[in-house]
């Protein structure tokens, strides 16, 4: 149904968005996830090989405490970092007030391309950190050992030896930065930036035109599919294995003076502004505002999120473990093809799944209208009106976290054990519980973990998908800063982060006590 919607006869706003726009949001679109994805690289590769490689003040902690900028979704970051900047901000109100400078607003202006890479970079670093420092934190020693005793300084070392092997890291991780920038909606539409995700949300709720939403729709798919195959050709053929079975983890080595600071200065920096700068900066709002804020209503919408993440997290682990497991004692071209489509939702857009899914269950509404007559029931359109559109959504959104976190505690236990149980006589099912299950629940934690924070923090399904009047943190703080109330927004924003931040540390505890 949606690919015939797609090619109807354009209409006269697609003929308007076609010759004056599209190219505007191409541009922009292209521009933002170019610039962001450059830089998360060179910050998060830079971060992985420091602490890998270095022994420095705090590194203990600041090897787990550099994930947490993932605990702040992009768009309370941006409208977090535009409250400290702007001209009534702290900063400015002292810089005035207590030394009388003035300064010239163009310096601290952030709504604009420029902040908004600065945004999406200091927030979504993390993706091509933790990818990189968890492949790196497990390379052989005798590489970085072999390299110094030919003469290689820590330069070359990380260009010519440590950036080659990590090649596949690299690009998984700056990968999925990119699609995190094209899924967003709530930074560029704060910051004035024209990109697909904007153009959707635009042309279906302010013109109310579905066929051209669903046509920009296809056109950022396009967009994602040439992301996805240039992906695997920058990964490449090329692969760096151990030639024999003598393997000892990379070990960081201790560094004296100027060189420690400037290590543990930069590091130290960079979690500064991605996550103790925000969050300061909400805590303080928050207590402005808490008395105004909090109240029976915002329980309620506490809850909502807690609901609709769990359930949600719950749905794709159970369908992820039925997949995972399918896929490992069934090997061949359909299994290999359910995994394929499984994993394929978290490389498209909220806004794309949100015009399909709505799309879909329309159309089976309108089909279900025939069975409520044969009832004597009153049509109604009762699924696309309630939470199982957006449960829904999420499953196919966040299917690929949960089956990736099964499918590698699978890929360790192997099926030695499943075999054993079948041989003595137990069934699958009882095998699949008493054994499978058991023998990965770390994996299964952390899967569940992850795709919790990913729906905490969903703003373009939500805000499309949810039912009238069921708001969510996430759709509480959008609503909040589009309306100009950023201070309002700080205690949804607190909480999202702070859960957020709180699962993130669980998460990285789990990863680091499971035996490799």
């Amino acid at each position: 149904m949606l690919m015939i919607r797609m090619f109807r006869p354009a209409n006269a706003n697609w003929a308007h968005i076609q010759q004056f726009m599209l190219t505007g949001y191409l541009m922009d679109t292209v521009t933002l996830a170019f610039w962001t994805g450059a830089f998360s690289v060179a910050i998060g590769v830079t971060l992985a090989w420091l602490v890998s490689a270095y022994q420095f003040p705090f590194r203990n902690t600041l090897k787990w405490a550099l994930m947490l900028p993932l605990a702040i979704p992009p768009y309370i970051g941006g409208y977090t970092y535009h409250g400290m900047l702007n001209y009534t901000s702290v900063l400015q109100t002292t810089l005035r007030n207590r030394f009388d400078i003035k300064v010239n607003q163009n310096y601290f202006d952030i709504l604009n391309m420029p902040g908004a890479v600065f945004i999406f970079t200091i927030f979504l670093y993390p993706y091509v950190y933790a990818i990189t420092r968890a492949f790196l934190a497990r390379q052989a020693t005798s590489l970085i050992d072999n390299a110094r005793v030919l003469g290689s300084g820590a330069f070359r070392t990380f260009f010519y030896v440590i950036l080659p092997i990590s090649r596949a890291s690299i690009v998984g991780g700056v990968s999925l930065v990119i699609l995190e920038v094209l899924n967003d909606y709530g930074v560029v539409k704060y910051f004035g930036i024209q990109t697909f995700s904007t153009a959707i949300f635009q042309t279906w709720f302010s013109f109310g035109d579905l066929d051209s939403a669903i046509k920009l729709a296809g056109i950022l798919m396009t967009v994602v599919i040439f992301i996805i195959l240039l992906e695997k050709f920058l990964r490449g053929r090329k692969q760096f294995s151990y030639s024999n079975t003598k393997v000892s983890p990379l070990r960081p080595q201790p560094v004296y003076g100027w060189k420690k600071w400037t290590i543990g200065g930069f590091t130290t920096t960079i979690f500064i502004l991605g996550f103790v700068l925000p969050a300061l900066q909400l805590i303080y709002w928050a207590t402005l505002t808490f008395d105004s804020i909090y109240s029976i209503a915002f329980v309620r919408i506490i809850f909502n999120s807690a609901l609709v993440a769990t359930i949600g997290a719950v749905l794709v682990i159970v369908f992820a473990l039925i997949v995972a497991n399918f896929m490992r004692m069934r090997k061949g071209v359909l299994s290999n093809a359910i995994a394929k489509l499984t994993v394929l939702g978290y490389s498209i857009p909220g806004a794309v799944i949100a015009v399909g899914v709505i799309s879909f269950f329309i159309a089976t509404d309108e089909w279900l209208f025939g069975v409520y007559e044969l009832f004597g029931l009153p049509p109604t359109l009762l699924l696309s009106t309630s939470l199982t559109m957006l449960l829904f959504a999420y499953v196919i959104r966040f299917m690929a976290i949960g089956y990736n976190s099964v499918e590698s505690g699978f890929d360790k236990v192997g099926t030695t054990f499943t075999e054993a149980s079948r041989v003595l006589g137990m069934s699958w099912t009882a095998t699949f519980f008493r054994v499978d299950v058991q023998l990965i629940r770390p994996a299964i934690f952390s899967g569940f973990i992850l795709v919790f924070i990913d729906i905490l923090k969903e703003l373009p399904l939500t805000l499309i998908l949810r039912p009238f009047n069921f708001e969510t943190l996430s759709t509480t703080a959008y609503r909040y800063a589009n309306n100009e109330m950023v201070q309002e927004a700080a205690l949804s924003s607190l909480f999202i982060t702070f859960i957020s931040a709180i699962s993130i540390y669980m998460f990285y505890h789990l990863i680091e006590k499971e035996p490799n």
